[in-house]
């Protein structure tokens, strides 16, 4: 009778840990190297060790989970909705007027072409220290890239299809609903796994600039008390978040997106 070896076996009932395990071995060097380069620094408040900001991660676990990360996912979460809408609505239109593309296209690049930095302070004389001057701050991270990649889902179905449909009698909203709308959702799930990350750093650009709360504004007041470790603790935070938000991205687009292989 053939066993399967235990090698095999782990290796089949794990696949995830097969495909991570480069990444993992490489992200523990990185903070083996920061470790040992940080205790030789000796400048906690320059260059904290990886082991100093867990630390200080766990002693400022009350104020940061209570208080200032609700803040920053509540922007996030807001900035994400309107790109959604925004982003999803101007490729609809570019897609479905070639007077809209020429119009709308030139101007949505241009959108990145003005530093983000150079507007959130204007923001905050808009709005004040209100949500609204973070949300937009957010936005303008994160509506890009749902515009472009839905757009070019859009362009990449082929006419001949779209011609195929049509010689059968289906119209505009038939072809929309059963031929481009499956092709675009897995550009769609693309580009809010980009626009996922890009919203948390958004978010906490915005609240570094003009907060009274979130995790980008504490980390701004840990700076002013050069407390080295409790301006990496938030930002520790904020990459676990946005990990797990894109993980959570990643396993609905496996289960909506059930006809596009590995």
């Amino acid at each position: 009778m053939n066993k399967m070896s235990p090698k095999t076996g782990n290796h089949k009932s794990y696949p995830w840990l097969a495909a991570n395990l480069p990444a993992a071995i490489l992200v523990f060097a990185f903070l083996i190297f920061w470790q040992m380069w940080a205790l030789k620094l000796d400048a906690a408040y320059i260059l904290p060790s990886p082991t100093d900001i867990l630390k200080r991660l766990w002693e400022l676990r009350g104020p940061l989970l209570t208080a200032h990360l609700p803040a920053t996912m509540k922007v996030v979460g807001i900035a994400l909705v309107i790109s959604i809408f925004l982003g999803v609505g101007l490729a609809v239109l570019m897609d479905a007027s070639p007077t809209a593309e020429r119009a709308l296209y030139p101007l949505v690049i241009a959108s990145q072409t003005i530093p983000t930095t150079a507007l959130a302070p204007l923001f905050v004389l808009w709005f004040g220290y209100s949500i609204w001057s973070k949300v937009l701050v957010a936005v303008l991270f994160t509506f890009f890239p749902i515009t472009i990649t839905v757009y070019d889902g859009f362009r990449s179905v082929k006419t001949e299809m779209k011609e195929l449909m049509m010689t059968f009698g289906a119209d505009q909203r038939q072809i929309f609903l059963k031929l481009k709308l499956p092709a675009v959702l897995p550009y769609f799930f693309s580009a809010l796994k980009m626009a996922m990350p890009l919203s948390v750093v958004g978010a906490a650009i915005g609240e570094w600039l003009g907060a009274q709360s979130g995790l980008g504004y504490f980390s701004r007041r840990m700076m002013t008390q050069l407390d080295g470790a409790g301006v990496f603790a938030p930002v520790i935070l904020l990459s676990v978040v946005a990990l797990l938000a894109t993980a959570l991205v990643s396993a609905l687009e496996k289960k909506i997106v059930t006809w596009r292989s590995d």
